[in-house]
């Protein structure tokens, strides 16, 4: 009976969204408004219900329901009860369902608390966030039902994947489809202001706590979906520009750039076209991460579905929504009036810059990600991979970070290079000795060099806007925008670090062998089996010795999972202040003789931990800004329930935002 309520409760959600949707648009016209009071409250109702059946769709998996068809595909009764719950989205289904529910109470938040908006414009909104949902709810209901019943009832089910049973991959998606679903949100108040002809800091304001909230989601998810990458697969990569993972990049190189636009029209009045337009975008490219990975047309551990039908079906909402929101901006972009005008040399145009190299970054990803499957489809496969998404987006990247070490410490509207020319010489300076360094430990690529002397820069860069304020009094926003800095700098130092100075080799041990990888002695102690909850494997056990130091133990396994029935590496890690020690067991052989030999692949990566530390510290940034908005926002509206007048308000908010504008806020990201 609970899958029939959930799929119930989707119909009744998808119902409403249709009702949200007609309400909302009738509201906009002479004879509608009094369809306006009932948008906001069938809004909220909607995200309650999507919510209601996504947990219906948990708790059969906690029970291993097999009379679902997607419980019996996905699950296993063996199955830890982590990985149960992470089952639910770790298939199409459920994934879309947890979409569709993540979109649904975001707009129901939208509905309750968003109050700086003209009706107008907040009522659009909330009708062009239906119609995302609608296409949506429709793919669900018509194309990928997770409620489907399977007769007659099997004895136990497949099992999950088992690379996804990882406690990285029951937190991983779920960030990024927060991500994804706030970028959504962002694209019905570009689609409301547009309809409104309401494009304007108020429309900024609004949407840029959405968008910031989502770029910070979308970053924990690739940081952390980089590193199960990287100790999941055993393969010792932490990116190899796979389709899917670059599915997940270019909503991110959008997010960001519409970040920075969205700051600079919501502080200063300019960038609107670039805004509005950016927000299209950014929404865009998470509709085709959603094509790419539920189409069928690649294969990969991401990727879930295989049925063309379905890939048609998205493709369809794709060309819908993103050609109506581009039609719709063509015939509107006459009315988006320019903005306030700014110098050359000024912060807007520094950040106009580095918007201009993310969407060519965004652009040439885009292009090398879709390039084989059009060959593909035309007879011919190629392979494009890190010779040339590495060299040809690092065209882009360092002039971005060139201007990066800078460009905060420029004012706004105008201002003169030779007033901060002075305080440019500490990173120049760092970024030489870093350089030098590099040199000498016998780095010659150029890319690797460019990083590791860039990143220190970076970091010290990343501190000046603090000169001249107290510590402890200097603004969140501020803090919030020095650590993001700090953090790219970081993690571009372990990126470059990593390509210069990993050790990599592959050899066949003996017990008691010994093998050196870079500073480190690595003795096969035993081999033994062992058995987990749902697999057994055979572990190695590794004592290790950092340059004659003490010793430590490391376990990597082979595993074999038989639900389903799969083998797959487990590596074993060691971290240092200076580096990692990665290691995996293969294969035993065994020669002619019967002599027994194990297969080790052992990597020594020195500052490899700083990429996903950097990455940690970007989202920490990006946390406080939000957390400073959130803290302004509480404060005008206490301020409002005090009985302030208007023009305290609009006054307040004003200086809240020449504030954020000067701690530099809009660059968080």
């Amino acid at each position: 009976m609970l899958p029939e309520i959930g799929l119930g409760l989707l119909w009744l959600a998808a119902a409403l969204a249709g009702l949200q949707l007609l309400a909302g648009g009738l509201s906009l016209t002479a004879n509608g408004k009094g369809m306006a009071g009932i948008v906001r409250p069938v809004a909220m109702v909607q995200g309650v219900l999507a919510a209601a059946a996504l947990g219906i769709l948990i708790w059969l998996f906690v029970q291993t329901d097999l009379s679902v068809k997607l419980v019996a595909e996905n699950s296993h009764s063996a199955k830890p009860l982590m990985f149960k719950i992470a089952g639910t989205w770790g298939n199409h289904e459920g994934s879309m369902l947890l979409w569709v529910t993540v979109m649904g109470l975001g707009g129901a938040f939208v509905a309750a608390v968003e109050r700086r908006l003209p009706e107008p414009t907040m009522m659009a909104t909330l009708a062009g966030q239906a119609f995302v949902s609608l296409g949506f709810y429709a793919f669900l209901l018509f194309a990928s039902n997770p409620f489907a019943r399977l007769y007659p009832v099997p004895e136990d089910g497949n099992g999950l994947n088992p690379l996804l049973q990882d406690p990285g991959l029951a937190f991983h998606p779920p960030t990024l489809y927060l991500g994804y679903v706030g970028l959504s949100i962002a694209f019905s108040f570009a689609i409301g202001a547009l309809i409104t002809r309401q494009v304007g800091p108020d429309f900024a304001r609004a949407m840029r706590p959405w968008v910031l909230g989502a770029w910070i989601f979308l970053t924990v998810g690739i940081t952390a979906g980089s590193y199960w990458a990287y100790y999941v697969l055993g393969w010792g990569g932490w990116w190899f520009w796979d389709p899917v993972e670059n599915a997940s990049l270019m909503p991110w190189l959008a997010a960001t750039a519409l970040l920075h636009s969205a700051s600079v029209l919501a502080a200063r009045n300019a960038l609107r076209a670039w805004t509005v337009m950016l927000g299209v975008v950014a929404f865009s490219m998470s509709m085709v991460g959603t094509f790419l990975v539920r189409s069928g047309i690649l294969t990969s551990v991401h990727a879930f579905a295989v049925d063309p039908r379905r890939g048609g079906f998205i493709l369809a909402l794709l060309a819908i929504y993103i050609g109506g929101a581009l039609l719709l901006f063509a015939l509107r972009a006459s009315t988006v009036s320019e903005g306030e005008r700014f110098a050359i040399t000024s912060r807007e145009s520094a950040l106009v810059f580095n918007n201009v190299m993310l969407s060519s970054i965004l652009g040439i990803t885009l292009i090398g990600t879709l390039y084989p499957l059009f060959t593909e489809a035309m007879g011919t496969k190629v392979s494009v991979g890190p010779p040339y998404f590495t060299p040809v987006s690092a065209m882009f990247a360092v002039p971005m970070f060139v201007v990066l070490l800078f460009g905060p410490m420029l004012r706004w509207r105008r201002d003169r290079f030779s007033r901060i020319s002075p305080l440019l010489a500490l990173p120049l300076v760092v970024a030489l000795i870093a350089g030098g360094w590099a040199w000498a430990m016998g780095v010659r690529h150029v890319l690797p060099l460019l990083g590791l002397a860039l990143g220190p820069a970076l970091v010290v860069a990343s501190f000046l806007p603090l000169r001249g304020r107290s510590v402890l009094r200097a603004p969140l926003s501020l803090w919030g925008m020095v650590i993001a800095h700090a953090g790219i700098g970081v993690a571009l130092f372990g990126m470059a670090s990593d390509s210069a100075f990993t050790v990599e080799r592959l050899v066949a041990a003996k017990v008691g062998e010994v093998n050196q990888v870079g500073p480190w002695s690595i003795r096969l102690a035993e081999v033994a089996p062992i058995a987990g909850p749902n697999w057994t494997a055979m572990e190695g056990v590794l004592k290790a010795r950092y340059d004659g130091g003490a010793e430590v133990t490391l376990r990597p396994q082979s595993r074999t999972f038989w639900a389903p029935l799969q083998t797959n590496a487990v590596s074993a890690l060691k971290g240092r202040w200076n580096g990692q020690l990665y290691t995996v067991l293969g294969d035993e052989t065994v020669s002619d003789k019967g002599e027994s030999r194990w297969q080790l692949r052992l990597w020594w990566k020195p500052y490899v931990p700083l990429i996903w530390i950097g990455g940690l510290l970007v989202a920490l940034g990006g946390g406080l800004a939000l957390l400073s908005r959130v803290a302004q926002d509480l404060k005008r509206r206490v301020a409002r329930a005090k009985g302030g007048n208007r023009r305290d308000e609009v006054a307040a908010l004003a200086q809240g935002d020449t504030a954020q504008g000067d701690a530099a806020k809009g660059d968080a990201a």
